[in-house]
């Protein structure tokens, strides 16, 4: 898994701060879709803080519940992980009826390899396997909000913009990654839930934290680019008349299943 990750995501707080609210709203509609039955054996891939095995735990009523995640930190927040490379899994060949794997893939050196591996971690014949990543290029509206300032500011700040490095976040480099994993019936849709901030200072204070590349470049500036951009992000907020910034936030969620022996699988739909 991608080292870079976890120097940037350290501190659990920060990151909740920042970005794990708004994954708990995601995490909650993806199980929704998911639809699977009570009893069966989950496995959490990337599991972060533990936001989305949580849900599943939750809503989902599971037998068994494992996540696995390089952050030791992350781990000890989950209370209940088996730290674990992505690219590695270590547990058995069918050993699970569901993997899953929430804001993660895009930071992994070989995306491939991990579905791969999730594929091979369940169940042969009809097991899924499913994931979600944010939408950086067009539906994340407080990094898009960031980055479009920021670049309008300093030409150079739009190389660190999640949207370019990551543009394997859209609905067909996600349907590729899982029909060449060799799972069936792979279906993209978007998840888009509300992000609304209390005021400016809720929106720009997980800024100042320095957890994650947009955090990172603020804490980078000299302090008066950094005024400067904070000014230039205030005027440019769409601030309603209570003070409340409402924005929105997408992310794409992908699912397959495992195919039966003997069968090729057919997946068509984007």
């Amino acid at each position: 898994m991608d080292e870079q990750r976890y120097d940037v995501w350290a501190s659990v707080a920060a990151y909740d701060r920042y970005m794990g609210r708004w994954s708990r709203a995601v995490a909650r509609e993806f199980t929704a879709w998911l639809g699977r039955p009570d009893g069966l054996r989950w496995l959490d891939v990337g599991c972060g803080t533990g936001v989305l095995s949580a849900v599943v735990r939750e809503r989902c009523r599971p037998r068994l519940v494992v996540g696995c995640d390089r952050s030791e930190g992350f781990v000890r927040a989950a209370r209940a992980a088996v730290v674990a490379d992505a690219m590695a899994l270590p547990v058995r060949d069918g050993a699970f009826d569901v993997a899953v794997s929430g804001l993660t893939l895009n930071f992994l050196p070989d995306p491939a390899a991990a579905v791969a591996g999730m594929a091979r971690a369940v169940r042969p014949g009809g097991a899924q396997v499913a994931a979600y990543v944010w939408d950086y290029a067009q539906g994340m509206g407080l990094l898009r909000l960031f980055w479009d300032t920021a670049a309008a500011l300093d030409p150079a700040a739009a190389e660190l913009d999640e949207g370019r490095r990551f543009p394997g976040c859209r609905p067909q480099p996600l349907h590729d990654l899982w029909t060449a994993a060799g799972l069936a019936d792979v279906v993209v849709r978007p998840i888009e839930v509300p992000t609304v901030f209390a005021d400016f200072a809720d929106l720009w204070g997980p800024f100042l934290a320095g957890q994650g590349p947009a955090p990172g470049y603020v804490t980078a500036l000299p302090p008066a680019g950094r005024d400067e951009l904070r000014e230039a992000l205030r005027a440019a907020a769409p601030t309603a008349p209570d003070g409340t910034i409402p924005l929105s936030a997408r992310a794409w969620a992908v699912r397959g299943r495992t195919a039966r022996p003997g069968t090729v699988p057919n997946s068509p739909r984007v």
